[in-house]
């Protein structure tokens, strides 16, 4: 195996332990700014001014990365989002 070919699996290896899995959040015409805003708060561990900012994100692009992280990690967080009525995925 030449130097390339190490680097290059050295790397490989260390994206996929990073896991740069996201959890996207979708617009919907139910939740009100509130509701988004205090589920993102608990959910995801955001500061209130970050919730708000993913709000009005979702609000006007029609989605929004609102966490990053390992699969693991962001599951429970998804299902909670998804629990509380709000739009969201992992990818």
């Amino acid at each position: 195996m030449g130097t390339q070919e190490k680097v290059l699996e050295e790397v490989l290896e260390k994206s996929v332990d990073q896991g740069n899995n996201e959890i996207i959040l979708y617009n919907d015409d139910v939740n009100t700014f509130d509701h988004v805003i205090e589920t993102l708060v608990y959910t995801c561990e955001h500061t209130p001014l970050q919730a708000e900012q993913c709000a009005l994100l979702v609000h006007y692009t029609g989605k929004c990365t609102v966490k990053t992280g390992t699969y693991k990690d962001l599951e429970p967080r998804c299902s909670k989002l998804l629990q509380a009525g709000l739009s969201a995925e992992i990818v």
